[in-house]
């Protein structure tokens, strides 16, 4: 394209149904991985052969934000029950949710969850597509384990499983927060990544506690009028510190997953990662260029969404819109479950 000023379709393509995932890979690892290299040439692997790829001083850089439980069915006064997603935690016992009720909820109505009955929730306001919540007690996540599921994606249109409590959370998960999974570390497994750090590969470690907004959908065609959600981050120091320096020695980062790459950019200020705790709203987009790290593993994402214009903005829009054609050509499973790929730029 000559005209760099893209619009909410041009990141339109063509999936069929069949191809969005509703389970994981039978293993962990086991998934695809569609590899374009440093030339533009495309490669079709499984995702365990990702160390092919990976060099002596790489640094991966992990989210390992665990997902809560944060699908909740409560019940009415008049004994209709109402499903909550929990999306963004505001304070001790206050939450942003989505419900399946939304056009019939008032401000002021008390809602008794269904697995326990001394914990309930109460409507304290409506803010867009969202409900502001005060809660009875401190949602912490042994009591979410109790009321609550997997908050799967809305395009799982399947019932949460037994199985999703562990497949929908990366093995290296640690602090709570999250309400969808930073999908791209779901093909990690403990053994490939002890061979990763055998190797000179380094791990380094940061938190962002990723909403439910990453659902949201893109309503303008012009991409400058929408808005972020603003999503919660911490970058260790010591993660800064690896991350630096390898970046001085010439060494690549690796962020896994549009959730790591978020954090990088939001942080990186003259040539390197500022440590620290804040929140971020930033939206990346082409033709703006994405500077903090030099290779990115991510899963497909949904047409016209912001995760997969990140995408574009990171491996360029033309580079990455001819593999999602061919992504969809050569049968790769897409969304959280789905398969993976690894954009090298160095």
């Amino acid at each position: 394209m000559t005209d760099t000023r893209f619009t909410l379709s041009d990141f339109d393509f063509d999936l069929p149904d069949e191809y969005i995932a509703q389970y994981p890979s039978e293993k962990r690892g086991q998934s695809r991985l569609f590899v374009i290299d440093p030339l533009k040439n495309f490669h079709h692997k499984k995702f365990e052969d990702i160390q092919e790829f990976l060099r002596n001083g790489d640094v991966l850089v992990l989210n390992t934000a665990r997902v809560i439980p944060a699908r909740i069915i409560f019940k009415r006064e008049n004994a209709g029950k109402v499903e909550v997603v929990l999306t963004r935690k505001l304070d001790t016992c206050c939450w942003l949710a989505i419900t399946n009720r939304s056009s019939r909820l008032k401000a002021g109505e008390t809602l008794i969850a269904e697995r326990d009955s001394s914990v309930s929730i109460t409507i304290e306001s409506r803010i867009e597509n969202f409900f502001r919540i005060g809660t009875s007690v401190e949602f912490d996540e042994k009591l979410l384990k109790k009321i609550g599921t997997m908050p799967l994606p809305p395009y799982i249109t399947r019932e949460a499983e037994p199985d999703d409590e562990e497949r929908y959370q990366t093995v290296y998960a640690e602090k709570s927060g999250a309400v969808a999974a930073p999908t791209a570390g779901l093909h990690f497994t403990e053994k490939l990544l002890a061979e990763c750090e055998s190797k000179g590969i380094h791990i380094a470690k940061l938190h962002l506690e990723v909403s439910w907004g990453t659902f949201s959908p893109v309503r303008n065609e012009d991409l400058s009028l929408h808005r972020m959600h603003s999503e919660r981050y911490v970058l260790p120091e010591e993660t800064a510190r690896i991350i630096n320096a390898a970046r001085k020695k010439g060494s690549r980062i690796i962020a896994v997953g549009t959730t790591s790459l978020r954090v990088l950019e939001a942080t990186f200020k003259n040539d390197e990662n500022i440590p620290g705790e804040s929140s971020t709203d930033i939206f990346i987009y082409p033709p703006e260029e994405v500077r903090s790290a030099d290779c990115l593993i991510t899963n497909f994402h949904t047409p016209r969404s912001t995760l997969l214009m990140l995408v574009c903005a990171f491996g360029g829009y033309e580079l990455v819109m001819k593999a999602y054609r061919e992504a969809v050509r050569e049968g790769y499973r897409f969304f959280s479950y789905g398969d993976a790929m690894f954009i090298e730029r160095k």
